[in-house]
C-alpha cells in the first residue's frame, strides 16, 4: 500500500466504510459502530478499540508496530 492509499483508507473509514486487509499471511478488519472503531486480526477474534478512527490510526499495532510503521506491507 503506498501512503496516498493509506491516507484515503483513513478518510474512507472516518466516513463510515470498513475494510478487510492481510499482513504477513494474516487477515485483519477494520470496522465500526456505535460504540467505536476496531482493528481485529480474524485468527483468534484479537481485536483493539478505539473512540474515533484518527486513534485507531494512531495507536493500533499489528504485532507490536503502530498501522503508520507497516502500512506500505498491507495488501488488499
Amino acid at each position: 500500500m503506498t501512503l496516498n492509499e493509506f491516507m484515503e483508507l483513513q478518510e474512507r473509514v472516518a466516513n463510515g466504510e470498513e475494510f478487510c486487509f492481510n499482513y504477513q499471511n494474516e487477515e485483519y478488519w477494520l470496522s465500526q459502530n456505535p460504540e467505536g472503531y476496531y482493528l481485529t486480526r480474524v485468527r483468534g477474534s484479537y481485536t483493539q478499540e478505539f473512540d474515533t478512527s484518527e486513534a485507531l490510526f494512531r495507536n493500533g499495532t499489528i504485532e507490536g508496530r503502530f498501522l503508520s510503521e507497516v502500512y506500505i506491507d498491507l495488501k488488499w
